[in-house]
């Protein structure tokens, strides 16, 4: 099996790309920040399930679970705000601001989940 960071890699991609979905899906009928936190809320139950069966193989651990979304609160704050700049700042298209999100927040999200379900 590949290393942790590997399948870490994998489990966010699936993540990624059906939070992405979600987020466009929802842009079609909500402004880009109300869609963007509705997919991310969404995010974290299927990270907490990808990083405990798939990335870290941890039994259930009600503990871990309850600081999981102090992780994905730092990273949706960092998220948000780079999101922001992307759209407001810098005018670019609303789109594409997650992906932008998505390749800042990934190091550090790694770090604070090995360091959580460890």
């Amino acid at each position: 099996m590949a290393s942790p960071f590997v399948r870490f890699l994998i489990s966010g991609g699936v993540n990624t790309g059906g939070t992405y979905l979600l987020y466009l899906m929802l842009l079609q009928f909500l402004p880009y920040w109300q869609s963007y936190a509705i997919a991310f809320v969404a995010g974290i139950g299927l990270a907490y399930a990808l990083n405990r069966f798939f990335v870290f193989g941890t039994p259930r651990n009600e503990k871990k679970a309850a600081m999981l979304p102090l992780v994905y609160l730092a990273q949706y704050l960092v998220g948000a705000l780079i999101v922001f700049v992307w759209v407001e700042v810098l005018r670019l298209p609303a789109m594409l601001a997650p992906l932008s999100s998505i390749a800042i927040t990934i190091p550090l999200t790694f770090a604070a989940s090995r360091w959580l379900f460890r």
